[in-house]
């Protein structure tokens, strides 16, 4: 972004003029424990966090207080119906099981989302993709998937778990707003 400007209109009133971007938007695909923790760490991190699960009791204002949107979907083959999804949308797919996983990825693919993570085994990630596959997925269509998602920090609770999907979320926003100097500099600082 370019640094603020200093501008005076003709009555000699000074404006700064500041570059912003929008933050960037992560929806989260499942509200379970996991999801829980992730939508709070996202935010702290600068993200705007929507939440979307298909049981009511795990979507809900008083369950993610911090998210911006939280929506019931009636099944997760429609679960992005009304999202305005581009490239500075993030995608985190966390629901209870691979038949949604693979919905939801499926639903994923045909947007124009920056960023697909998946959480999961690398087995359900196989099979998951295979059956993708079978279904007419392609190669490069499974290649915008992260998954499993997550740094691989030894994460084993859904609050480490969170801080490892949101580590590479900030890692991929950075990369994809060509922060590329940030990230140099992580390194020297973690090596």
């Amino acid at each position: 972004l370019a640094a603020p400007r200093v501008v005076k209109n003709s009555d000699g009133l000074e404006f700064v003029l500041a570059p912003w971007r929008c933050p960037s938007r992560l929806i989260l695909v499942g509200g379970g424990h996991v999801a829980l923790a992730t939508a709070r760490v996202a935010g702290f991190a600068g993200f705007t966090v929507s939440v979307v699960d298909d049981r009511e009791e795990f979507a809900s204002r008083e369950r993610f207080p911090e998210a911006a949107v939280v929506r019931v979907c009636e099944d997760y083959r429609d679960c992005f119906k009304g999202f305005a999804i581009d490239k500075d949308t993030f995608i985190a797919i966390m629901t209870r099981g691979h038949l949604h996983d693979r919905e939801a990825l499926q639903q994923a693919l045909g947007t124009r989302a920056g960023y697909i993570g998946m959480i999961g085994s690398k087995r359900k990630t196989a099979t998951v993709y295979a059956k993708l596959k079978e279904e007419g997925a392609s190669d490069a269509d499974l290649a915008r998937v992260t998954a499993p998602i997550g740094l691989p920090i030894g994460a084993e609770t859904p609050e480490e778990i969170a801080v490892s999907i949101v580590a590479q979320l900030i890692e991929a926003r950075a990369r994809m707003s060509g922060s590329t100097r940030h990230l140099a500099q992580s390194k020297l600082c973690f090596a």
